[in-house]
Order: structure tokens, then sequence, then C-alpha cells
């Protein structure tokens, strides 16, 4: 996803992705595990090892990182081992302190709005399921990237009204949303499935790309189903430049 005005978005697996944002690279939701290290999720419909795929051979340098929540498949232990100490983290302030603890000292929580190299970064609401289920979940947040174009990451959220409200707030060049349908045996999904994906396609002129998919073991929408049942939507493949 790119624009002569100086956006640019790589996928590199899962919600991992690098944003360049006016020549500012922010490496988002490192998940740098080998294929299978990981456990899978309790209680979902299948019990494959995480990640479900290799890492892509993509140049995973960056100006600073962002992370979104602290849910496994978003930082894991191999990112808190490979990222610099000293790299600027931007995150949740619920979360700041667990990121001192992994030893990071360059921790920036974002209560509403930070500024990194002339990028300003708002964090955005997010719903993480519906219902009971997603107040156990706890808080997870978007970001939205604002320098001469704007991006918005919506995180791990499915489609309610504040999502609607951050699209007409920041007017968005391009939107990143987090798919996949994850889900438990029980319950409605806990990330953007399909009817959530064209809900925002409606509401935004933006370009728009779907992410988090066929990389976790409890996503299940794939790529070939949100492709055919959607118009107008990127989804890129792991390790994909999202030319829009």
């Amino acid at each position: 996803m790119s624009t002569d005005a100086g956006l640019d978005v790589t996928l590199v697996r899962n919600a991992t992705v690098l944003a360049t944002v006016d020549e500012t690279t922010f490496l988002v939701d490192p998940l740098f595990a080998a294929e299978g290290a990981l456990p899978p999720i309790d209680d979902t419909p299948n019990d494959r090892r995480n990640p479900l795929v290799p890492m892509p051979d993509v140049d995973l340098s960056h100006d600073a990182v962002v992370v979104t929540h602290r849910h496994p498949d978003h930082f894991d232990d191999a990112a808190r081992e490979r990222l610099d100490a000293d790299v600027p983290l931007f995150c949740q302030p619920a979360e700041a302190d667990a990121f001192v603890e992994d030893g990071f000292t360059d921790v920036r929580p974002v209560e509403d709005e930070a500024s990194f190299e002339g990028v300003a970064l708002h964090r955005t609401p997010g719903r993480h399921g519906h219902g009971e289920l997603a107040e156990r979940m706890g808080p997870v947040s978007g970001f939205v990237f604002e320098g001469d174009e704007t991006l918005y990451l919506a995180g791990d959220t499915v489609w309610y009204e504040p999502v609607a409200e951050t699209l007409e707030e920041f007017d968005p060049d391009a939107v990143v949303l987090n798919g996949g349908a994850a889900r438990f045996n029980e319950g409605e999904p806990i990330t953007m499935g399909i009817e959530d994906v064209a809900a925002v396609r409606g509401a935004t002129d933006a370009a728009v790309a779907a992410v988090h998919m066929e990389a976790i073991n409890h996503c299940l929408l794939s790529r070939e189903e949100l492709r055919a049942e959607t118009e107008d939507v990127l989804v890129p493949e792991d390790g994909e430049h999202v030319e829009c």
C-alpha cells in the first residue's frame, strides 16, 4: 500500500506490518516466532501450533515500534529478544510498565496523541469481540498515523460505532484491518469477518486492506473467502508490499 505522497505499507505476517509515513518506518505488532514455535490458542476449533506459517524474507528495518496490545500473536518473546532495547516503543498506557519490565528503555505510552519524526500518532478505540467476551479480552487499540497522508490501523477490533467515528474524524487515505474472523469454540468472532470488512469498505473512500489472516490457529476466515465475498478490498499475502 503506497502512494506518491509518502505512505507505504508491507504485510510481514499476521498483524505484523511495516508502515512508512513520510520516510519514517513503524514496525507494528511484531510476531517474530518461528513456524510452530508457539502453542495453539486454547479453546479454538483446531489445535495447530503457531504461527502456522514461517516468517517471510522481509527487511524489518524500522525507526520505531508500535504495539496495539500485548496478546502473544501481536508481541511475542522472540520480538522481545530481538528488538533493540532502546527502540522508541509506542503502546497503550495500561501496558507501558510491562514493556519497561521487559527491558525496553524508551517506552512511550500514548494516551491520546503522540508525535515521532513529524508523524502524529493517534490512539483509537477498539473492541476485541462482542459482549462479555470483549471485556475479558482486555483493552486493545488502533492507531492513526498522520503525515502528508493518513493511515489507520484498526487493530484487533470488530466493526462498531467508534471505528466508524474514527473513519469520519480522520478521513484516512488508507486503512488496514485485522481480519481472519478469529474465534473460540463459543461466541462470536473477536476480529473482523466478511461483514465487518464490508462495513468498513462502505464507510470510507480510502484504500482498504485486510491482514491478520492464515497465520494463527483461531483465525478461520481465509484470504480466498474474503476476496470472494468483498469488492475493492486488498488482501495481501505474507511479505507482500500492498499496492493501492
